[in-house]
């Protein structure tokens, strides 16, 4: 049996992500430099408390309070990408199946013990206690519906601050706008009270389109993904339960990679059956 675990779940570092922003950010800074302005003319705290506050602030309002510090935790999964081979996994499961046509179903008991992934083990154990397939793949599928709820809320969260964001930044502009009105005695000053004054705006435009809206974008890239994931452990453990022939399993988990997926599974290892066999 193999030692490696059904799903990785180690991660690595998510460069685009990284990169994404550190591109977003300096070429707006270098763009402000060729224009002939002054990058210090944009760091304005007030504008930026104005946005930052109020947008989390009506985020709290919408939300509760284990949303919003759920959501600000899940900012790491930006940075990381989970090291989940969906290929790996639809090799495990038919490396199972073949143990579990040859010996019995039961005769996984000690694969499942080892299998670090919640959600295959739970399968793998329902199936082990002789649950029918309809009421597993019930079952499971509730489970997968828990988890796509619980994983959305974060996605919610940071759209909900990306449309909140560029509204909150035109108050932050009218506010100073109405500050620079009270002081119309001083015409001197007006220039540069109106300058701030829009930094409020260009703060909640960019946060929303540089920041918030992609942060919701990226999760419920990664979400999906995750979900891919369990909906093949899924039908894997169906089929075994099943007793389908394990290179019909295959065939069937094999329809969910990617078609890049795909194409390196075939140059880059000997077909599951072989191996498993």
């Amino acid at each position: 049996m193999s030692d490696k675990p059904a799903v990785d779940k180690r991660a690595i570092i998510d460069l685009a992500s990284i990169i994404g922003i550190v591109v977003g950010i300096v070429t707006i800074l270098v763009g402000i430099s060729l224009e002939g302005g002054h990058v210090g003319s944009i760091l304005q705290p007030a504008a930026a408390l104005i946005v930052l506050g109020g947008t989390f602030g009506a985020c709290l309002l919408q939300y509760k309070i284990s949303v919003v510090f759920t959501s600000l935790k899940a900012v790491v999964k930006v940075f990381l990408d989970p090291k989940t081979d969906n290929r790996e996994v639809i090799r495990e499961i038919i490396r199972l199946a073949y143990k579990a046509r040859k010996e019995g179903i039961i005769a996984l008991e000690q694969d499942v013990e080892q299998i670090e992934d919640r959600f295959l083990k739970r399968a793998l154990t329902m199936a082990m206690d002789g649950i029918e397939p309809k009421v597993l793949r019930d079952t499971m599928e509730l489970e997968i519906g828990n988890i796509e709820d619980e994983e959305e809320q974060p996605i919610r969260f940071w759209q909900s601050a990306g449309g909140y964001s560029p509204t909150i930044g035109i108050l932050g502009a009218v506010l100073g706008l109405i500050n620079v009105m009270e002081n119309l005695s001083t015409p001197s000053n007006l220039g540069g009270g109106i300058a701030v004054a829009f930094v409020a705006t260009i703060y909640g435009v960019g946060l929303a389109n540089l920041l918030f809206l992609p942060i919701a974008g990226k999760l419920k890239m990664k979400v999906k993904s995750q979900l891919v994931t369990k909906e093949i452990m899924l039908v894997g453990v169906v089929g075994i339960l099943e007793g389908e022939n394990p290179r019909l399993i295959e065939d069937k988990l094999s329809s969910y990679l990617t078609r890049s997926e795909q194409v390196e599974g075939h140059k880059g290892s000997k077909p599951v059956h072989k191996k498993a066999a």
